[in-house]
Formats: structure tokens, C-alpha cells, sequence
């Protein structure tokens, strides 16, 4: 079959591509071109039409009308050529969890019709350039999610495709393994691949070359994240605040016309009339006894750009009231543990941690793939029975009163623990007979929840059909039904858009604000920056714990960079061993600069961009991000077991 574009630097295009199903269209209409050795995203909320768009370029559905092409091949009439040019990496691990990582590969080797001379050499060189040759050995069910990522991906490239397509390939996966994945991908990019990847991530869209914006099945637009951020109707007023949460209520209440919002530790407020809107914010923080550290103008993000888009079709919610009856004593303390630890077998998931949690307290718990966090909940929750250690939870003993504790708690796990074949109300109705509601009070709960989920006219609908964002809005209902003090969220936006995150935490900040304790594990370093305190484990350790704003002045010896300019994925490799500089690592759009002393690594890298003929940048100094410290901690950690085994070595 030979091609059907004879245009060889088109590696994808989908001309007026439509998918219905039934009454929905799920894609509507849409065109775009994808270049070879270009990295396009598509980026867009829960239910825009992401996967479909992938798995109708992938050969794997058909198309309602309109037409695509990989490598020149139609997707409808050569599906067989499609996928010989093709690797298709779906949000679910293709792997066989009971095959060695070396089996795994062997196997999509095989699957691919790849021949043995040079494999082995093939294999040898995809494992090494992804950190993945220490565990050739080691069986696909034991790896991290950030390993099975990266195992996915090599099992994908092992027959060297032209064009990958990757949906969402980051969900759920710490930033250490998250900058991995990129590396990987800017180095699969030189050899001359096409990738489309779809991201919930906005600072990952800012690293593709080109990307696309999808709204419920409709393209919005197209071009560079610079093109699209240069869209944005309005300017972008930034406030960094301690009291960024208490400034955002505030503004989004007297700011009822404009677009507030919180990033991290800063607000985003987007405007018209910049000076007018400064200098009222400025007297509002005053008024109400608030502090802002700073207040300038700002570039847009994409997310800026996207939150903004989509906020005017989806109004945030007002429904604290909805959440009065939950009121709890916020004074004392809710969660405390005493060197907690569990072990399965020879492997310790869990070492000796303590920590206390004080009532109405927000608290973040961070740590890579793999370091514990998810077995300290279950502790916690009173599904695991600790090896050692003590604790309480809600005042509980979580050894000995375990069904005292779930009466007490909420829990929301990864996953929702949602009936996929059970409508909106069995649902809730399901959950609230396991929490002994029944009568008027089950009646009343159930209303209540149906209101605050913002499903009140979907109570017949099958939960399997909800967006993801919708899921989650329903399984923290479904949580809070029986109305507890103690709140365990474990990864609760993995995979969920932007703009289903942001009303995610709303809820959270409501019921904080009524004395209910949340304890809450995250891989998105904004989201720990929302938490009262953080406390960082690595390798079933603690190794830090502290509000944010400690963790990035008392915490991280290092100093940060920030350095804006064009292409900054080659900028990198130029000035990464400059002296002065102790790593780089891409940051949205730009890249963050480690050094210790910062007016030397700005020197030299000022010069390396000069003699490089670049010319238009920006560089300064800035505070670490939580995603710095997260990685410095991590790295701090891991040279003292350096030495400490060196040390017991000699």
C-alpha cells in the first residue's frame, strides 16, 4: 500500500475529522497537520474528546466523516501500514505485570515483527538511555508508576516508529519521573519522530512545539504556547501571599466581574485595567489585616490562558453553605503517629514515621512513585495493621479501634471506589448504607450530596459515562456523605483537568474552613503549596515536613534561575556543565537553574547565550517552586546514603 500524501514533512493530519456516539458528537470537525520531529499536544478538559481523537488516528475507531493520515497512510484504508509506522501508548500499562521488564520488551519485539539481528542491541540502548537497565530483571508488577511509564514507552519505541501517539503518558506520575519522560521524548525527537501527546499537565503543553486546544470536541486554536498565550483576552495582575487562599476568596468576592484564581502561593487575577485593579486589590488586602509580599504584572501562563478560556463556560461554585452542617471542632489534634512502620516480607514500605496533624489542618503528604504513601493512608485509614509504631486517628488507636476509625473518617483512594454499572444515586445510596444512613437522614444526605456534587439532574445517570472530573466531584461526596471530621484524599485530581482541580479545591478550602481535618497525597507540586504543612517522604522515609514557604527558605541550600527563551529543551545541553551551574531542568516554558552561587552561573550563562548568538531572553533570580525543593530533597537524600554506604564500605 503506498501512501496518500506525498508531502513527507506531514507526519500526522486529520482533515474535518467527526466521531458520534449517538446523540453526543464527541469530536467535532477538527483539522490540524503534525510535522516530522515535532512534539504537538493537545490540551483540553475532561470529555473534550482527547482519547477518541488518538485512538481514531491509531486505527483503533472509525471515524463518523472527514479523514487522517499517519506517515502519509490513511487511517481508515491502509490501518494495517497505519500501525506498521505507528506506536500508539493508551492511559492504560500494556504491560504483563508476571514478565520481567527484559520479557516485557522481547515480547512487544516479537509482537512487532522486529528481527533478532540487532535487537539485543536495540534493547541495550533503549534501556540505558531511560535509567531502566538495573531493572532488566526486576518482574513489571514491582516497578514504580513512573517505571512502568518508562517501560511502556520502550516497549512502544523498540520497532522505531515515525510517529507516537501518547495519551495523558505522565497521569499520576511524580516529577522526578515526569522530567524523565520528557527527556526521553526531546531525545526520541532528534531521531526524527512525530509525537501527539494529550496532557492534563499545562507546564507539559508548554514544552511541545505546537499545541491545540479542545473543548468538547471542537478546536479552539492552534499554534506555538507563545501564539496561544499572546490570544489571551486581558492582562495578568500576580499577588505572591502566606495568605494566598485567604487574598483569592476575598478578590473573587469583591472581583465578582473578573477571573481570580490561585496558583500555588500566588494569585492570578486577569484584567482590563491594570492600575485601577493593583491599587484596589492592594486596599482590599489591607483592610482585611492580609499581607501580600508582592504585586506586579505578569506574562500569562497557558494555564492562565486555559482557566480563563474555560472558566467563563464553567463558573466556579458557591456552595459553601452546602457545607455548615459539617462544622467541627477544629481545636486538638486529629492525626498523630509514633514511628509507624510496615513491612512486607524482606521490603519495608514504611519506616519509622511520626507526624501529628492538628484539626481543621490541611496537610500534604509528597514522595515519589513507590515511596509509601498510599500504605501510610491505609495505615491511617485502618485497612493495613502497622508491623510497629502507634497511632491515633480522630482519636482512635489505629491498631486496636479500626472500625471506630472508618466510622469517623472519609476516604477517597486513586481510583474513587465508584460502581461504574451504578447510576449517580445507587451510588450514593451504596455509600450510605455502609455508613448506617437511612430514613430521613439518608433522604437528606442523599439530596445534599446530589447538590454539592452538581448532580442533581444526573441522578439516573451510569457513573461509567461521568468525565473524570465528574467522578471525582461525586466520590468526595460520596466521602463526606455521613459528615466526618477526618478526610483522607489519596492522589484525588490524577488525571483530572485543570479547571475540575480548581473546583476540587474550593471544596477542599470550604470544608477546611469548617474544622475538617484533610490529609491529602499529590503529585502536583501547585497543589502542595495549597496545604497548611507538607511532609515529604522518600523511600518509605520522612525526610522533610514544614509549611510550604519553610520548605522553600529553610529547606533548599541551592539557589534558583529562571531562564526564559526560545527552544530552552537545546538551550539545556549547552549550559548544564557550565561553571557555576549544578543542574538544569526544564520548568514550563523555560528552565530552572540550580547553582549555589547565582551571580556566577548568571554571568556565565549570559556569555554561552551570547556566543551562541541568542539574544532574546530573560534571566533572574528567583524562590524555588515546591517541584525545586521536591527534587533538591530528593537528591540531598540520596548523596548522604551515598556516603553512608561508602563510608560502611571501607
Amino acid at each position: 500500500m503506498s501512501p496518500i500524501e506525498k508531502n513527507e514533512a506531514v507526519a500526522i493530519e486529520a482533515r474535518n475529522l467527526t466521531k458520534r456516539f449517538g446523540s453526543l458528537t464527541a469530536v467535532d470537525n477538527i483539522s490540524f497537520q503534525v510535522k516530522k520531529g515535532e512534539i504537538f499536544g493537545i490540551v483540553g478538559s475532561d470529555g473534550a474528546g482527547k482519547t477518541t481523537t488518538l485512538r481514531m488516528l491509531a486505527s483503533i475507531m472509525d471515524q463518523e466523516s472527514g479523514t487522517a493520515s499517519i506517515a502519509g497512510f490513511d487511517t481508515k484504508t491502509a490501518p494495517d501500514s497505519v500501525k506498521e509506522h505507528l506506536a500508539y501508548m493508551s492511559q492504560r500499562f500494556s504491560l504483563y505485570p508476571d514478565l520481567t521488564v527484559g520479557e516485557n520488551i522481547s515480547f512487544y519485539a516479537d509482537l512487532y515483527g522486529m528481527p533478532k539481528k540487532g535487537r539485543k542491541e536495540r534493547i541495550t540502548e533503549l534501556l540505558r538511555f531511560s535509567y531502566m537497565e538495573p531493572f532488566k530483571k526486576r518482574k513489571a508488577r514491582d516497578l514504580s508508576g513512573g517505571m512502568k511509564q518508562k517501560l511502556q514507552l520502550i516497549c512502544a519505541l523498540i520497532h522505531t516508529p515515525a510517529v507516537l501517539l501518547l495519551d495523558e503518558p505522565t497521569n499520576g506520575v511524580d516529577p522526578v519521573s515526569r522530567r524523565d519522560f520528557w527527556r526521553i521524548l526531546y531525545k526520541i525527537v532528534k531521531q526524527g519522530v512525530s509525537i501527539l501527546v494529550t496532557t492534563a499537565y499545562l507546564d507539559e503543553a508548554e514544552r511541545c512545539d505546537r499545541i491545540g486546544l479542545l473543548d468538547k470536541g471542537e478546536l479552539l486554536a492552534t499554534g506555538t504556547p507563545q501564539q496561544i498565550k499572546e490570544s489571551m483576552e486581558g492582562k495578568v495582575l500576580t499577588i505572591k501571599s502566606e495568605d494566598a487562599r485567604k487574598i483569592t476568596k476575598l478578590l473573587q468576592r469583591e472581583f465578582s466581574d473578573l477571573i481570580v484564581n490561585a496558583f500555588g502561593d500566588t494569585v492570578h487575577i486577569v484584567c482590563q485595567q491594570m492600575q485601577k485593579t493593583r491599587e484596589k486589590a492592594l486596599q482590599l488586602i489591607q483592610d482585611a489585616g492580609l499581607k501580600a509580599d508582592e504585586i506586579k504584572q505578569a506574562l500569562p501562563t497557558l494555564e492562565d490562558v486555559f482557566v480563563s478560556r474555560m472558566s467563563k463556560k464553567n463558573p466556579p461554585d458557591n456552595n459553601a453553605r452546602l457545607f455548615q452542617s459539617l462544622r467541627h471542632e477544629s481545636a486538638g489534634t486529629a492525626v498523630k503517629v509514633d514511628r509507624l512502620t510496615r513491612v512486607f516480607g524482606n521490603f519495608t514500605a514504611v519506616d519509622s514515621l511520626s507526624f501529628e496533624v492538628p484539626r481543621g489542618e490541611i496537610f500534604g503528604f509528597l514522595g515519589p512513585n513507590g515511596a509509601g504513601k498510599s500504605t501510610t493512608i491505609r495505615m491511617l485509614c485502618g485497612l493495613l495493621t502497622p508491623s510497629s509504631g502507634n497511632g491515633t486517628v480522630a482519636g482512635y488507636d489505629i491498631c486496636t479501634q479500626t472500625e471506630q476509625i472508618k466510622r469517623n473518617i472519609g476516604y477517597m483512594s486513586q481510583k474513587f471506589s465508584l460502581y461504574d454499572d451504578l447510576t449517580v444515586k445507587e451510588n450514593i445510596q451504596f455509600y450510605g448504607g455502609i455508613y448506617g444512613l437511612k430514613g430521613q437522614a439518608m433522604k437528606k444526605r442523599k439530596a445534599w450530596a446530589m447538590e454539592m456534587a452538581g448532580l442533581a439532574e444526573h441522578g439516573k445517570t451510569m457513573t461509567g459515562v461521568l468525565s473524570m472530573g465528574w467522578k471525582q466531584r461525586l466520590a468526595i461526596a460520596c466521602a463526606v456523605l455521613h459528615e466526618p471530621p477526618i478526610i483522607f484524599l489519596d492522589e484525588p485530581t490524577s488525571g483530572v483537568d485543570p479547571i475540575s482541580r480548581r473546583h476540587f479545591w474550593d471544596l477542599i478550602y470550604t470544608m477546611a474552613d469548617q474544622g475538617i481535618t484533610i490529609f491529602v497525597t499529590t503529585h502536583y507540586m501547585e497543589e502542595a503549596e495549597y496545604c497548611d504543612k507538607i511532609a515529604l517522604i522518600y523511600k518509605s522515609r520522612m525526610i522533610a515536613m514544614g509549611t510550604p514557604m519553610a520548605l522553600k527558605t529553610q529547606y533548599m541550600h541551592e539557589q534558583i534561575l529562571d531562564l526564559r527563551c526560545n527552544t530552552p529543551q537545546n538551550i539545556a545541553e549547552k549550559i548544564v556543565d557550565l561553571p557555576g551551574v549544578k543542574d538544569v531542568s526544564l520548568f514550563g516554558a523555560g528552565l530552572h537553574v540550580v547553582t549555589m552561587d547565582a551571580g556566577l552561573a548568571k554571568k556565565n550563562i549570559c556569555q554561552k547565550l551570547t556566543d551562541l548568538k541568542i539574544t532574546e531572553y530573560t534571566i533572574e533570580k528567583i524562590l524555588p517552586g515546591m517541584e525545586d525543593v521536591f527534587i533538591s530533597l530528593i537528591e540531598q537524600d540520596d548523596q548522604k546514603q551515598v556516603a553512608k554506604n561508602q563510608g560502611i564500605a571501607r
